[in-house]
């Protein structure tokens, strides 16, 4: 079986890189690419032996995403994705545009050069994504977009709140959307980017409630389809090498 020393994670957005870390942001991945189902069974058991890690690890990473309301805890019966009703789903997305608008205004407060300039790289690179069909990578970069603007208002709480609710837009967007199309378009990033470049903090908040709408406008109550099995979601994080045991 293979162990975290053996795993080749993307870069891990954590400082301390500990192992609860690591397993935290792949499920956080695996939600944000829509690899895992709402309503899967997160089994202590089979995540230890994914990632080679024992289970109050596994418990402590569960413990991080159930604050966030992403992976929901029940009483002697484990840890499964959140399926948010169509209610929840409605709240979430009140609670975002609310969050969204107040980052966007704080953005183009402390946007920089630099920061600008990694989020164009970051549009590229989900632009790019989807162009070569790769959906999952392209929809987590759009959620990372999203963290990113956060970053770049430079206030922590609404940094949080915002990890919380885009994680849990994926999972709305995983049960709801309409087709397999890109919730959230490259473009309209782009063009969010121009205004907050040229300080227009109006247009900027403008184009904000205009994006959210065009992703909120692709939902309905048709399922996407994801998959249940650890395994296979988690299949492309462990690198296996034939013939090794622990």
């Amino acid at each position: 079986m293979s162990s975290l020393s053996q795993l080749e994670p993307r870069p891990v957005k954590s400082s301390s890189n500990t192992q609860d870390d690591i397993v935290y942001e792949h499920i956080f991945d695996a939600i944000l690419e829509q690899r895992l189902a709402p309503g899967t069974k997160l089994s202590e058991e089979a995540l230890g032996e994914i990632f080679g890690v024992s289970r109050t690890i596994i418990r402590r990473a569960l413990l991080r995403l159930s604050h966030e309301q992403v992976v929901s805890i029940r009483p002697n019966r484990g840890a499964v994705v959140a399926a948010p009703s169509v209610e929840e789903a409605r709240q979430i997305f009140a609670a975002r545009r609310v969050v969204e608008l107040a980052v966007t205004e704080l953005a183009v407060e402390h946007a920089t050069p630099e920061s600008l300039a990694r989020m164009r790289t970051m549009v590229q690179e989900e632009q790019d994504a989807f162009a070569r069909g790769d959906r999952g990578t392209g929809i987590r970069l759009s959620g990372e977009f999203h963290l990113e603007l956060a970053h770049m208002a430079n206030n922590t709480p609404l940094l949080n709140f915002q990890r919380s609710v885009v994680s849990q837009t994926s999972l709305i967007i995983a049960q709801y959307e309409v087709g397999h199309k890109a919730h959230c378009s490259f473009n309209e990033h782009e063009e969010l980017l121009k205004a907050i470049e040229s300080g227009d903090k109006d247009k900027a908040v403008t184009m904000m409630k205009e994006h959210l709408d065009h992703i909120e406008a692709k939902l309905n109550l048709d399922n996407e389809s994801a998959s249940t099995d650890l395994h296979v979601v988690f299949s492309g994080v462990v690198k296996k090498q034939s013939g090794r045991r622990r």
